[in-house]
């Protein structure tokens, strides 16, 4: 950059800059030590990023197959790596597509953005890297140059963004009236910014991807061409000059080329409501994608007689795999968590509720006179009513709470954000349920059962040391239970009444 353009944006007072909570969402990506839990407690603070953060995790682009419901799950689901980079992408650039003078230029730059942040991902998937959210941020920010330059200097730079016909042009005509290019100024803004330094140095080569230093700043390099064949007036010709670009940087044929123009195509939707920006296919474009597929069915089509036996093999070994890991984390009898999952899951929110403030309840649970029923019905129908307890448990709480097996006939409930009055009430309702619902079916006729439990939560009347003190309190109040006839719920609070 020109010094004297160096010096007119470090003295402008209309720099944009991010806003605050993209600040801390840097210095997150800085940190080394950063972990999911420091992630979550900054974009807890901002309600509308949150939700960001929980829609995109349930969206295709991060297919799961149950449901997402809180910003913890959610972020557990993405892992931290993809949790930082999306935050930023959703938070750096806020001001810069705010409503403002040549906002129709803006606008334009920013769906470019957009676009490229797409093809940057799905490059770098076609290219085999593993890097789908860094490639994500990359694309996003790599014209963040553009609006800068459109935010900070309107009077010079808005004129040269309407007339440049294309990208090509608007390099020329940058290089001709600033004697630089927008990702110089972006790669200069990135580090007044202190974005990681990957996101520099592929901003600062966004605009050569021969001097590109690896497949991932040429992937970076190589997305605003492909996201030009949406925004050219002739897609036919932009299409052609981005292919022979991904082809002699990245070594894409035209068969893997079209495969990456529909994946775009399809995610359009779901990226265009993310970042709350109307995208469309124009009609030329949508032809080429169309077409795109169709040769990708007849290819599929011809490949699927010798693939399919191996496809089948790959499915089943999956499908075991995913079971496998799934019972590690149940009980095999009731389903429900086993016991190890639970110090692990108690852990996660124990550790929630104390920094946030949250209460945390736990209910100790166990079957009343159980080794009666295995002494008169077998322990057959013993596991049939354990099962059939768990089940009914599960049904009368939350998703959000967890319900685990303890051992034996123990059971313990995990009600996140519930105090000890709302839990007790919870349990006992239970309670009322249970005595009056069969737990099997003998010669004499149903089966019922009954129940003990104590219940102590972490917040208001006390504050436990670690979870090990939370679960012994709330053992100790169950056997209290006990004493007192069974049948019964108390919590560990003094005063309360039994029920």
């Amino acid at each position: 950059m020109p010094p004297e353009l160096t010096a007119a944006l470090a003295l402008c007072r209309n720099l944009p800059s991010p806003p605050g909570i993209a600040l801390r969402i840097i210095e997150l990506a800085q940190d080394p030590e950063t972990d999911l839990t420091a992630a979550a407690d900054v974009i807890a603070i901002d309600m509308a990023l949150s939700a960001r953060m929980l829609r995109i995790a349930n969206s295709p682009l991060y297919a799961s197959r149950r449901r997402i419901e809180n910003l913890g799950q959610a972020l557990t689901m993405l892992g931290l790596n993809a949790t930082v980079s999306l935050a930023l992408g959703f938070t750096v650039t806020q001001d810069l597509v705010s409503p403002g003078q040549g906002q129709d230029a803006r606008a334009r730059a920013w769906r470019r953005s957009i676009l490229s942040a797409l093809a940057a991902s799905l490059l770098g998937q076609a290219r085999g890297l593993r890097k789908a959210e860094e490639l994500m941020l990359a694309g996003l920010l790599q014209d963040v140059g553009v609006l800068v330059l459109a935010q900070s200097e309107p009077e010079r730079y808005l004129p040269l963004l309407r007339q440049a016909r294309d990208n090509d042009d608007l390099i020329a005509l940058e290089r001709e009236h600033l004697a630089c290019t927008h990702a110089e100024v972006g790669a200069w803004m990135a580090e007044q910014w202190d974005l990681p330094r990957y996101l520099v140095e592929a901003i600062a080569r966004s605009e050569s991807p021969a001097a590109a230093e690896d497949n991932f700043q040429a992937c970076v390099a190589l997305s605003g061409a492909v996201a030009d064949i949406w925004l050219s007036a002739d897609a036919d010709a932009a299409r052609e000059h981005a292919l022979q670009l991904v082809n002699e940087t990245l070594k894409l044929d035209s068969a893997q080329f079209d495969q990456v123009l529909a994946r775009i195509g399809e995610a359009l939707p779901e990226i265009s409501a993310l970042f709350e920006t109307t995208l469309i296919s124009p009609a030329r474009v949508q032809q080429l994608i169309d077409h795109a597929q169709e040769l990708a069915t007849l290819r599929n089509l011809r490949e699927i007689q010798d693939a399919g036996l191996a496809r089948q093999r790959a499915d089943d070994f999956e499908a075991r795999a995913n079971r496998l890991a799934e019972q590690a984390h149940r009980d095999a009898l009731t389903g429900v968590l086993n016991r190890r999952q639970l110090e692990t899951v108690l852990e996660q929110e124990f550790l929630r509720a104390t920094r946030h403030g949250w209460p945390l309840s736990v209910a100790f649970i166990d079957l009343d006179d159980f080794k009666k029923i295995n002494d008169a019905h077998g322990h057959l129908l013993g596991d049939q009513v354990l099962r059939e307890f768990a089940t009914k448990l599960q049904e009368h709480l939350r998703n959000s709470d967890t319900v685990a097996r303890f051992g034996g006939e123990e059971f313990i409930a995990l009600l996140p954000n519930t105090t000890e009055g709302v839990a007790l009430e919870v349990v006992r309702r239970v309670l009322a349920s249970i005595v009056s619902t069969p737990m099997a079916e003998v010669a004499d006729g149903p089966l019922f059962v009954t129940f003990s439990a104590g219940v102590a939560t972490q917040g208001g009347y006390e504050r436990f040391a670690d979870v090990q003190d939370l679960l012994k309190a709330a053992d100790d109040v169950l056997y209290r239970s006990k004493n007192l006839g069974r049948n019964r719920v108390i919590a560990r609070s003094p005063g309360t009444a039994t029920a």
